[in-house]
């Protein structure tokens, strides 16, 4: 009877222990995607992605969100892009205790060593936006979840394998001693862009991925308790101090190759997948209860009614009004069948792991590090002004083309991919919504929407493919078939057209650069998020058109039909082109991209260090 007494009595005190370490474990992690959500909620551009609560209503039909009464839906988005615009440039910092003070109220982390001297170079290229660097911390906040030898063990581990397709440089002594890995342009333009101010950087091993497409997703429960150790833990210790030292640590505690090679690795944590769908590690990242983490696929036939249009749409026709939820994948599942790099990348090197990888450009979901593209700084694509028109003397339509990137197509799958949807769409013969003014008179406008003929508009689109490429030999020969080809057109040829459309490929398009710079208005249809993201503003510098699509052929009668009723729609467009060009001239030079990576690479190199806690620069 004792025994079995005794029995009873371990076993209850078992089950009692096992549910408390349940629901203690549970609410850690509760606790820890609360974090996560928290942190990226409080800045314009969060990382990895937009975490947004859906508890209310997850993966429900949420329609755009009502458009103001009275004028234009996009009037409106102009005029409040306009004030934001204008308020971003007033608050920026002038002097270096400013700058200081404002970085400890964004970040309640003083900045790191050396900030003084990126202050001085910032200033002396008289960059106009000295205190816009919330990506930055964004992008290597997670990092602070690591140890600083984790971090740079993992790039070691991650260079010393041949086949991770990266570009290898290793900074000594405040010298680019050796480099490993890629095009020679790429080199010559990742150490250019370094070159001015190398001599204020730790010694590191710096991975470059050589692909267009991002590498680095990392699962939502490992990324919450990252950013909860970070934000909880690590980065307040390193806010406690009252004195700082203004230097890196020398010689750190392991995870740096020796000088002139990189410690050679037998294995490698990154798995290939070219040419085969990502939807399901790109979605990893995502919130449990965000649309794109559905469990039950029935009505995938329809995905675009579980996009939660809402946070970013405007409007029945869902102008885009929210940039940055446009653009994050969580909200809308509705890419894992309309978007080649969910279909099928033409490359696709990834790791679950957080790996400090640098890369041009990358998905929401992904935590890849964002540096300034070495495409743009070489200027792969120039811009020509003597090739340039005037306004007046350009054709009014909305103009592009270009090849079929953006993803690999095998089996049809070119019908799932963005850029063979846009022509498509854009072209096809069936009706699209336009929105009418049926108010009485120009003081009181009633714009409503109506059904019209794409036909009727086919004389302002100007959109074809010149190119069909990478696709088995049976999808290129439809693909030939299905869409009317035109004749190789030149990067200049654009800039004939009053509206010029710039469109992701296989990533970044590289030529959006070219584009802003020229005379013409720039109407832009990307997820892939650059390290310009909070620089350039939509609907003042260039006109963001959502994923969806309903909005895309009245976004371009309203800039370009010349009739009496929207006269003042084609005198925006030429506004709105010509401070884009007046902005891009400024916010985008060589030396822009250099500050920027400065900046970058002063906090990568903080995170680090064996001594992260005590360094950094208070005046």
């Amino acid at each position: 009877m004792r025994s079995r007494q005794l029995l009873i009595l371990v076993g209850t005190v078992f089950i009692f222990f096992c549910l408390y370490s349940l629901f203690t474990s549970s609410s850690s992690l509760s606790q820890g995607q609360q974090n996560l959500k928290n942190s990226y909620q409080n800045g314009a551009h969060q990382l990895p992605h937009d975490h947004i609560d859906f508890k209310s209503k997850p993966a429900a039909i949420r329609p755009p969100k009502p458009a103001p009464k009275g004028s234009h839906p996009i009037w409106h988005l102009t005029i409040d892009a306009e004030r934001d615009l204008e308020a971003m440039k007033a608050r920026q910092s002038r002097t270096l205790k400013e700058a200081v003070k404002e970085y400890r109220r964004r970040y309640g982390l003083p900045p790191p060593p050396n900030f003084d001297k990126w202050w001085a170079f910032a200033k002396e290229h008289d960059v106009q936006l000295v205190d816009e660097f919330d990506m930055i911390h964004e992008l290597i906040t997670p990092f602070w979840g690591l140890s600083p030898r984790t971090i740079r063990m993992r790039a070691k581990e991650a260079l010393g394998f041949d086949g991770n397709a990266l570009i290898g440089l290793q900074i000594r002594d405040g010298e680019i001693v050796y480099v490993r890995g890629g095009q020679e342009w790429q080199v010559e333009a990742t150490k250019g862009m370094m070159k001015k101010f190398k001599q204020w950087l730790p010694d590191m091993d710096l991975a470059f991925n050589i692909h267009d497409e991002p590498r680095v997703v990392v699962p939502a429960e490992d990324m919450a308790r990252l950013v909860g150790r970070a934000k909880n833990v690590n980065m307040p210790a390193a806010n406690k101090g009252s004195a700082y030292r203004n230097d890196f640590t020398r010689d750190p505690d392991g995870g740096l190759s020796p000088t002139g090679s990189f410690s050679e690795e037998k294995f490698t944590r990154f798995n290939v997948f070219a040419h085969q769908p990502t939807w399901t590690h790109s979605r990893m990242s995502c919130p449990a209860d965000s649309p794109a983490r559905l469990i039950d696929e029935e009505g995938a036939d329809k995905p675009n009614r579980l996009d939660d249009v809402s946070k970013f749409g405007l409007g029945e026709l869902g102008f885009v009004y929210n940039w940055t939820a446009m653009s994050d994948v969580c909200l809308s599942p509705s890419l894992s069948t309309t978007f080649g790099f969910f279909d099928r990348p033409n490359a696709y090197n990834v790791v679950h792991d957080l790996f400090p990888i640098f890369s041009q450009s990358k998905i929401s979901s992904y935590a890849d590090i964002l540096y300034p593209s070495p495409w743009y700084w070489y200027e792969k694509v120039p811009y020509e002004e003597g090739k340039d028109p005037l306004w007046d003397d350009k054709t009014n339509q909305l103009y592009w083309r270009g090849s079929t990137t953006g993803g690999f197509s095998r089996n049809g799958g070119w019908r799932r991919q963005h850029r063979q949807r846009f022509v498509q769409k854009i072209n096809e013969r069936d009706t699209a919504k336009v929105l009418v003014n049926k108010g009485k008179n120009e003081q009181n406008p009633d714009w409503v929407v109506s059904e019209v003929s794409r036909s009727d508009y086919r004389d302002i689109v100007n959109v074809f493919f010149s190119h069909i490429g990478q696709c088995d030999p049976g999808d290129c020969d439809a693909q030939r078939e299905f869409f009317e080809v035109k004749s190789y057109a030149q990067q200049v040829d654009a800039f004939k057209y009053k509206h010029v459309l710039d469109i992701d490929g296989n990533a970044f398009s590289g030529r959006f650069y070219a584009f802003l710079k020229s005379r013409s208005l720039v109407y832009k249809w990307a997820i892939f998020r650059e390290w310009h993201y909070e620089w350039l503003k939509p609907w003042a510098h260039f006109i963001p058109l959502s994923t969806q699509g309903e909005d895309w052929l009245e976004t371009v009668r309203f800039f370009s039909e010349e009739s009496a009723t929207v006269s003042q729609g084609t005198k925006e467009a030429e506004r709105v082109a010509i401070q884009g060009r007046e902005w891009a001239n400024k916010v985008l030079r060589h030396e822009d991209m250099e500050v920027w990576f400065f900046r970058l690479l002063l906090e990568y190199g903080r995170v680090i260090d064996d001594n992260r806690e005590n360094i950094g620069f208070l005046p």
